[in-house]
């Protein structure tokens, strides 16, 4: 049984008393996304994985951003997670595997996408300074834990290189887009098949 693209296509909202989140994902889009979320990085960032992942993501956020952007971050980020894992489903006759390349000027980064069904996070960045405008850098590790967490995926990142923590930042979440693309597409050898030998992940 070919995937059917209606069930990759979800809706999910996570409330609680530090934030307010709405996720709309479209694994089979064309790379549309809007946000409002009162962190203007973290959209910059994410435009990246919509565009480039081919996907189409809309997400309002409101949280308490009178503290700082830590809740809203990592709750987008769960939230996120969340929405993956109801989008696919059983995972039949999808790649799983994904990888990307991804350079920008000086910096170039690497990432490694397993939709395994566990979830782990190896992150392997030294940003060249500890904020990029008002944003804190530290916040993106956050962001992936929930994501991995709740997607229940292994994330491999690596930034290879870069002196721009800009540059590091958007060639991460490019690859990570590039990745996520090529794990979710439905290939047709596996066509109702669950890419495991444990037969479900």
């Amino acid at each position: 049984m070919a995937l059917e693209t209606h069930r990759r296509r979800v809706e999910v909202e996570r409330n609680t008393l530090e934030t307010q989140i709405r996720i709309a994902l479209d694994l089979d889009g064309v790379g549309r996304s809007s946000f409002q979320t009162g962190v203007p990085f973290l959209e910059h960032m994410l435009d990246q994985v919509a565009r480039h992942g081919l996907i189409d993501l809309e997400i309002h956020a409101q949280g308490d951003l009178h503290i700082d952007a830590h809740h809203t971050v990592e709750d987008i980020g769960i939230t996120l997670g969340q929405a993956l894992s109801k989008a696919l489903g059983d995972k039949r006759g999808i790649r799983r595997y994904g990888h990307a390349y991804v350079p920008l000027d000086e910096a170039l980064s690497r990432v490694v996408v397993d939709l395994s069904g566990r979830p782990g996070l190896v992150y392997g960045v030294d940003y060249t300074r500890a904020q990029i405008g008002a944003f804190d850098v530290d916040l993106f590790q956050e962001f992936f834990q929930g994501l991995v967490n709740h997607a229940a995926m292994t994330l491999h990142i690596d930034n290879l290189r870069g002196t721009n923590a800009h540059h590091q930042a958007e060639t991460i979440f490019k690859a990570f887009g590039r990745a996520l693309r090529m794990a979710v597409e439905p290939d047709q050898r596996m066509s109702g098949i669950t890419p495991s030998t444990k037969g479900a992940l």
